[in-house]
This record gives C-alpha cells, sequence and structure tokens, in this order.
C-alpha cells in the first residue's frame, strides 16, 4: 500500500489498444517524454490511460446530471493507477479553423479587449454604455449588418460575369455559368422564358441584361428540350438563376476547391462601405479608449498593443488597471512563444499550423494551475528548432509552478531537456506496447532494443549524399499572399527541396497555396484556371511537369466506414477475390455481397458497423460489439465463405504483415500491402478505421496509395511537413521512400522543420528571417552547405549542426 504523499503516478496492468498489461512508475513534478516508434502504444499510455483515467476520476465528482452535458470518455482498460493527481490534456487538433476564428478568438484575448472597452472605454456624451458583446463581430448585437461582421462583401458586375459581349448566350457569353448539363438546362429556362440566346450579347437590352445577370426572382418553368437523334428527352422543371446568385452561391457554398477558384474569378472583394472593414456597428466604433478604436487596438501587433495598454494603464482608474493587467498577462505568455508579431484580428486561416497550436498552448498555460499533470501531445510538431527552445522555456515554468509535465514526443532536443524518460517499444502494434526504459534519459543506453536509443546519443552529422543534378526550374516570379509580398522563387526539377524558415515565415504559403494553385491551374485547364495565378505575376518551366500531387495530414475519411483496405482500393480487390471462390459461386454472391457499406452481406442489426451504441443514463455513452454479428459486420452466411481458410471479417483483421504473407501470389494486393510496408505501415490492420489514425499515418497511406499507381510522366509532389508525428526510425523510412520517387525521375518538395531531413536535400529555400510581417522573404537558396553559412538564416546553426559543420 503506498502512501498518500507517494512522490509517483503508478500505474498497473495498462491494457489500452496494444499496451501489454504494462507496469510504470512515473515521479510527480517532472517533465517527462514518452517516446517510440509510431504505433508503439506511448499515445495509448500517456492519453489513453493517465489522461483517461484522469478524467474518469474528476467526473466522478461532478453532479450525474452535469455529466450528461460533457463529452466523456469511457474507463481506460487498467488495472490500477495511484498517485494520479488532476490532469490537463493539450492534444493536437487538426480541424481547420473557420474564416470568422480570428489570434483574439483562439487565444480568448478578444474577450478580454472587449471587456476593457465596455467597463472601461470613452463613450461619446449621452451615449449608453454597451455590453461587450456589441464590440464583436462575431454576435448579432455588434457585426456589422451589411458584411454580417466580416468587414468584406463580394460583388460582381457585368465585365467580370460576360468577358466577351460579342459571344451569344449559347455561344457562352455568361462565362461565370457552370459547364455540362447544368449551364445548358440555364440556357433552355432562359431561352424558354423568352430570351433570344443566339444574339450577340451586346445587342440585348440593357433591361433584359440587367435581369439574365442579377436578378434574385428564381423562376419555374417547363423546358422542352432539343431532341437528339436516337434520345428521348422529356420534359422538366427548370429553375433560373442569375448569374451573380449561381456565383455568389457557389464561392460560399462548394466544398470544390476547383469550383470555388471559378467562382472567386468573377468576384471582386472591397471593405465594406459601410462599417469601412471595422466589421462592427457605428455605436461600437464610437467608443475609444487610448484615443483608440476596438479595432484600431486589435490590428496592432501584440507587442504594439502591450505597449499601448501599458502606458494607458499608468495614469487609468482602477477598472482600467485591473482588465489592462489582466490582458498584459496574458499577452505576455503569447509574445514569450515567439508570437509577438501576431495581431488580434489576424484570421486562423492564414496562420501556420505552427502558429495555431503555440496559441493553443499559451491559452491553456495562462490558467495558472497548480499541482495538476498537463498532457501533451507532440508540442514541437510544426515547430522550427529556434521556436522549440521557447516553447521548451515554458514547459520548464509550467513544472517550477508545481506542475507535472507528461509530453508526447519525437524530437530529441525536447527529449534530450527531460528529467525522466519512458520508452515504449520495441516496434508497432502487436510488436510494440511494453515499456523498455523507465528512468532519467541516460538509462536508455543500457536499453539496446530501443528504436530511440540510437537518436539519442548517437549524433553524428548526416551522412552527405552526392547532391543531384536540376533537369529545369519552375520560376515564379512576384508572388503575393499574405505575408510573402514580391517573392521570386525558383523549385528545381528532378531533385529533393526543402523549404524551411521559422514558424509563420510563409513556406506553406509558397509551397502549398502559390506553388500548388499554380501546377493545379495548369492541371485542370483554362475552365478553372485562377486558383494560383492570382498569387503571383508570371510562372515559368510549368511544362516539364506532368502531374501534381500533394500529400497532406488530413484525415483519409471521417467515419469508421472508411478504412486503410478501402481507401487503397485493396478492398475491392479482397471482395473479389471472395466472389471467385466456389462457395461463392454456387451462390450467386458478387463482390457487392462482400461490402460492409450495402445491404446484402452485411449484418443489418448493426448496418455493417460491428457495434452498437448504448446509451446510459447519466454516463457516457458507451459501444458495445453488436449482439448478433459479435463484431464481424457480416451476416452468418456471408462468414460461410472463406478465402483460403478466413472469412472477410478475420481478413480484415490481419495486420499489413500479416495480410502480406497471406496474399502472397496475388499481384494486385500485393502491390498496395508492400507499399504500405515500404512507408512503415505493417503494424496496422486492414480495417482499422481512419477515425483511429494520426496525422502523421494519414499521410503515409495517403503516399502509399500514390506510389501503387502505375506512374506516367514527371510527377511534381509537395508534402506539408512530412514528418510531423514520425519518429527519427519512421522518418528514415519515410525518406528512402520520397529520395527514391526523385530517383526515378520526380521532383519533391518537402515543406520541412526537421534539420536530418533538410541537411539530406539537394536544394533548400529558406525563408524568414522572422515570421509574420518580419518574414515571407526568401533569406538564403542553395545546397545545405550553403544555406547553413547563410549570415541572416535563422535556419542556419541548426542546419550546421545537422551537417557536423
Amino acid at each position: 500500500m503506498h502512501s498518500p504523499h507517494d512522490p509517483y503516478v503508478r500505474v498497473r496492468g495498462a491494457r489500452e489498444h496494444n499496451l501489454q498489461d504494462v507496469n510504470v512508475d512515473i515521479p510527480r513534478d517532472t517533465l517527462t517524454v514518452f517516446t517510440g516508434v509510431s504505433g508503439s502504444g506511448k499515445s495509448s499510455l500517456a492519453f489513453g490511460t493517465i489522461y483517461a483515467e484522469a478524467q474518469r476520476r474528476y467526473f466522478e465528482s461532478v453532479a450525474p446530471y452535469a455529466r450528461r452535458l460533457i463529452h466523456q470518455v469511457g474507463a481506460p482498460a487498467v488495472g490500477e493507477i495511484t498517485g494520479l493527481p488532476p490532469a490537463v490534456s493539450l492534444e493536437q487538433r487538426r480541424s481547420a479553423p473557420g474564416a470568422r476564428s480570428s489570434v483574439g478568438t483562439v487565444t480568448t484575448l478578444s474577450n478580454s479587449l472587449r471587456m476593457l472597452f465596455s467597463r472601461a472605454g470613452e463613450y461619446p456624451a449621452g451615449a449608453e454604455r454597451l455590453d461587450s458583446d456589441a464590440f464583436s463581430p462575431n454576435t448579432a448585437a455588434g457585426a456589422c449588418p451589411e458584411c454580417h461582421g466580416l468587414g468584406r462583401i463580394h460583388r460582381t458586375d457585368e465585365e467580370l460575369l460576360v468577358p466577351d459581349p460579342s459571344l451569344s448566350i449559347r455561344e457562352g457569353a455568361i462565362a461565370a455559368w457552370p459547364g455540362a448539363w447544368q449551364g445548358k438546362n440555364l440556357r433552355d429556362v432562359l431561352d424558354t422564358l423568352g430570351y433570344d440566346v443566339d444574339r450577340p450579347w451586346r445587342e440585348l437590352e440593357a433591361k433584359d441584361r440587367e435581369w439574365i445577370l442579377f436578378t434574385d426572382e428564381q423562376p419555374v418553368v417547363t423546358v422542352h428540350p432539343v431532341r437528339d437523334a436516337g434520345r428521348i428527352q422529356r420534359p422538366y422543371q427548370g429553375t433560373y438563376m442569375s448569374a451573380r446568385r449561381y456565383v455568389l452561391h457557389t464561392f460560399a457554398d462548394t466544398k470544390s476547391r476547383t469550383l470555388r477558384a471559378k467562382a472567386e474569378r468573377f468576384l471582386t472583394s472591397v471593405p465594406c462601405p459601410v462599417c469601412g472593414g471595422s466589421r462592427l456597428r457605428p455605436e461600437a466604433m464610437a467608443v475609444t479608449f487610448a484615443g483608440r478604436t476596438i479595432a484600431e487596438l486589435a490590428g496592432l501587433p501584440l507587442s504594439a498593443l502591450a505597449e499601448v495598454l501599458t502606458a494607458a494603464a499608468a495614469g487609468g482608474e482602477e477598472t482600467a488597471r485591473v482588465l489592462t493587467g489582466d490582458l498584459l498577462a496574458r499577452i505576455g505568455t503569447v509574445t514569450e512563444l515567439g508570437l509577438g508579431y501576431l495581431s488580434l484580428d489576424r484570421t486562423a486561416p492564414t496562420l501556420s499550423s505552427g502558429e495555431l497550436q503555440r496559441l493553443r498552448l499559451a491559452t491553456q498555460l495562462r490558467s495558472g494551475l497548480f499541482g495538476v499533470v498537463y498532457v501533451l501531445d507532440e508540442p514541437s510538431a510544426g515547430l522550427h528548432p529556434a521556436d522549440t527552445e521557447s516553447l521548451l522555456g515554458v514547459l520548464g515554468r509550467l513544472k517550477e509552478a508545481g506542475n507535472s509535465v507528461f509530453v508526447v514526443e519525437h524530437q530529441m532536443d525536447v527529449v534530450r531537456r527531460a528529467d525522466w524518460l519512458v520508452d515504449v517499444g520495441p516496434l508497432a502494434g502487436e510488436h510494440g506496447g511494453r515499456v523498455l526504459h523507465s528512468g532519467p534519459p541516460q538509462g536508455l543506453a543500457e536499453v539496446p532494443e530501443s528504436a530511440t536509443r540510437r537518436f539519442l546519443f548517437d549524433q553524428g552529422p548526416t551522412p552527405v549524399r552526392e547532391t543531384r543534378t536540376p533537369s529545369g526550374w519552375i520560376r515564379l516570379s512576384g508572388v503575393e499572399r499574405h505575408n510573402v509580398r514580391g517573392v521570386d522563387a525558383a523549385f528545381p526539377l528532378g531533385v529533393f527541396t526543402a523549404v524551411t524558415g521559422v514558424s509563420g515565415s510563409g513556406k506553406s504559403t509558397l509551397v502549398g497555396q502559390v506553388l500548388a494553385g499554380v501546377m493545379a491551374d495548369r492541371q485542370a485547364g483554362e475552365e478553372a484556371a485562377g486558383a494560383g495565378e492570382q498569387f503571383c505575376a508570371s510562372a515559368s518551366g510549368l511544362e516539364a511537369v506532368d502531374r501534381l500531387v500533394q500529400v497532406d495530414q488530413k484525415p483519409i475519411g471521417r467515419t469508421p466506414r472508411s478504412n486503410l483496405a478501402t481507401y487503397t482500393g485493396l478492398f475491392d480487390t479482397v471482395r473479389k477475390l471472395f466472389a471467385q471462390t466456389e462457395t461463392a459461386r454456387e451462390r450467386g454472391y458478387t463482390a457487392g455481397r462482400f461490402s460492409f457499406n450495402v445491404s446484402g452481406g452485411r449484418c443489418e442489426t448493426c448496418q455493417g458497423e460491428g457495434f452498437v451504441s448504448v446509451e446510459l443514463l447519466f454516463l457516457p455513452s458507451t459501444y458495445a460489439p453488436c449482439p448478433d454479428c459479435h463484431g464481424a459486420r457480416y451476416n452468418p452466411e456471408t462468414l460461410e465463405v472463406t478465402l483460403h481458410g478466413l472469412t472477410v471479417a478475420q481478413v480484415l483483421d490481419l495486420t499489413v504483415e500479416s495480410a502480406a504473407d497471406f496474399f502472397s501470389g496475388t499481384p494486385a494486393a500485393e502491390r498496395a500491402l508492400t507499399t504500405l510496408l515500404d512507408v512503415g505501415l505493417g503494424y496496422l490492420r486492414l480495417g482499422q478505421p481512419a477515425t483511429e489514425l494520426s496525422g502523421g499515418e494519414a499521410q503515409r497511406i495517403k503516399l502509399a496509395s500514390e506510389l501503387q499507381r502505375t506512374r506516367r510522366g514527371h510527377t511534381l509532389y509537395l508534402l506539408d511537413e512530412p514528418t510531423t508525428g514520425l519518429h527519427p526510425a519512421d522518418v528514415e523510412v519515410l525518406m528512402r521512400q520520397l529520395h527514391g520517387l526523385v530517383d526515378a525521375h520526380n521532383t519533391v518538395v518537402v515543406v520541412e522543420h526537421d534539420m536530418a531531413v533538410v541537411a539530406g536535400a539537394d536544394h533548400v529555400i529558406d525563408l524568414g528571417p522572422g515570421g509574420g510581417d518580419r518574414g515571407g522573404r526568401i533569406v538564403a537558396t542553395g545546397t545545405p552547405q550553403e544555406v547553413a553559412r547563410a549570415a541572416e538564416s535563422r535556419t542556419a546553426p541548426y542546419l550546421a549542426k545537422a551537417l557536423g559543420s
């Protein structure tokens, strides 16, 4: 029996996911780092077991009625945990922020600033005091009624919608209209309404042109299509939509990047004429603090805002002093993490993933909690080595304030600064799930089976490869996007290029938006041109590339029905193989019978999910295996069909590694499984739901899907931080694949912070020198050795260290 003052968190019998009855003791009041290859079980231990149990205990103390209002996780599979304080989780969020989300809303600093204006602002004589909501563009009380709090309005005109007035409507005068059947339908509806679709546009009456382009009416008429030879086309009810209405509707609602880009070509975005871009009602803009409106203060960089507030608080009233003091303390945490260049009104979609993560971290750290366990998920992910230094300072302060900091991490510089190290492995999936070392980091040197050991202690320089010679160049001139202003950039073809720079320096903007947009325009042809062209003055060298492949970390599916086998196309092969068995042919089963997504072969009780949701009053909903199929997803008749002794459910339960042996001799299946093994995903199950995969796993699955295709022509691969969430051992596996693509005469461009990857590149483009307005320039370019010597580059010293120079 441990004393109440036991200084350790002691875990006994942890069996969550792949953990193999793990026992481990972790000291409190330390910076403890959990390491191990991807899929080894470190997150299952830190988040799935320790944090989940702390959350469960907290909910036990909450009133049962209130528990129903909070999202709860179930009890973890663990025997016992003692010495566990309350816990706060900071997991990576991969969701995309909305257009109304900003630095101010992410950090909640906007709330404090609105309260300052509401309670301590200078009001015009006779004006009523406003509630804090009146200073928010995201509420009905505060939003400008003209632009609905967005600050800009989208407009269009006849010149944009009809670029060539010599054409008739039938000849395509209204360029903004959709193509194919939808455009023909609108033309036929106009014809039925009595408008001449064969006269040149400029010869139509002005009132007719105005109605066709701008009416808000949506008349419904019976259309009698012209009959084509051999085709019967029946009359139908057609609805008219003006060109302006169609463009605005498409721009606002479409999920298609290509359609949205096309619609954007016919719109101009201008500051709202009513609020002037402030997004607020006039009564809110009439209130000032320190002689400035809330919009003016929100537009200042946070470091400048802090100076204004400090000066104003010095001679202000008590209310102003208290509120500015709170604001300054909150701003201090954000600037400490190197984000003082951001302004409160900077919209979240324009932020890099590294900036977003640090903003969320700053918000949590400001809470001032004492005696809790902070469980963080790769806080250095997406951070430049220079930014990681400031992050380590903040984590150290958290520990000094009397908290325990448990971090799941792959960045060796963070691991070296740990007080305690828990290494999980040795490999992934069923070959992992054991604690190999729990103790000071130096002790890992005595654990030969650890995959982390080599990277933690062997700090030799990265082996230098022979630099490849470019086969050509893509040149972008006059790039204008976010903080990248007037930049000329050149990307070599036929080589491996790394784009580097501190968080917020413009890397993802240059590669993921401008270069990708320009290439996508060329692939889509004139019909969808515009996504990238609007961001740069000119582009050359594009004709040397036949295909563009962008590989990001977005999920491969949003429901458990999407899984590894369905995404890679492997399941199509599996279902065909089952349909070709003797039993299936005798019964007339087609490949569709073996899908769990459609009725026929699936279990109808659980609709092919394999589990059913059980609602428990006052307790979190839980999932239980389906009472009929017991998790198999299929009905008994379907499961009577076997392939080499296994049912389709048992095949889905195989790991990629086991499936490679099982399908040996089946070329279509072997190709998919081999590429998954090549990118280090042998531990995943074929039926593993997409919702259980990390961003790094999703990215490697996408890369594997691309690798198994028969490649034709020169392909440009663009990857945004492909090593995020990967252990250095997994990074080596991934880099072999990427360099293999280049050796096969393709081009690879990666946005990257891992200096080992950058040191192995042929060409480096370094942006900076800082983030935000202090970045957006190309500071250095050339071979890794050349960039490592660049005086102005913040990347140079870290790259030089990786090169051993």
